[in-house]
């Protein structure tokens, strides 16, 4: 996680596979989570093996995220899906 990035001591990062057929799928252990510069990660948040949020993402109290998320977009829900664009740090006044 980013030193800029901001997440509850509670939150939940999933970095294995809880199926039997964990090995078949990742063969080198489990893949990384990246998150990204400025990003905010609300209470009780879940993120799947090998996810990637992006920069200045906000994800809402108890999503689940199970797909990479892009720069600047809001994100809620189980899975998280993008509900809103925030503007990029070159349109900020």
């Amino acid at each position: 996680m980013s030193e800029s990035a901001r997440a509850p001591s509670w939150r939940q990062r999933c970095t294995r596979s809880t199926t039997t057929d964990c090995a078949e799928r990742a063969p080198n252990g489990p893949a990384p989570i990246s998150i990204g510069d400025n990003c905010w990660l609300g209470s009780n948040v879940t993120v799947g093996a090998g996810v990637v949020i992006g920069r200045n993402t906000v994800v809402g109290a108890g999503s689940v995220v199970v797909r990479d998320l892009p720069d600047h977009v809001v994100a809620v829900g189980s899975p998280a899906r993008p509900v809103r664009s925030l503007p990029a740090e070159d349109d900020r006044p």
